[in-house]
């Protein structure tokens, strides 16, 4: 499956990468490519949660821009 991921920089420097498809699931990193690779991990996990409670897998979300 695929995923959009959002992935920003905290105040610390920290690498945060959040699946908004699928709530709740964020990982982080040291760099940029670790942050990339650990949610996968989130997301297989998030999954896996949300499939043995019986919730949905992933809630609809969109890509917008928005010019401001």
């Amino acid at each position: 499956m695929r995923f959009v991921v959002t992935i920003d920089r905290d105040e610390d420097g920290v690498w945060v990468v959040e699946c908004p498809a699928i709530p709740g699931c964020v990982s982080q990193g040291g760099t940029r490519g670790e942050a990339l690779e650990n949610v996968k991990d989130a997301i297989a996990a998030c999954l896996a949660v949300r499939s043995e409670r019986g919730m949905p897998l992933t809630v609809e979300t969109q890509l917008v821009e928005v010019l401001a």
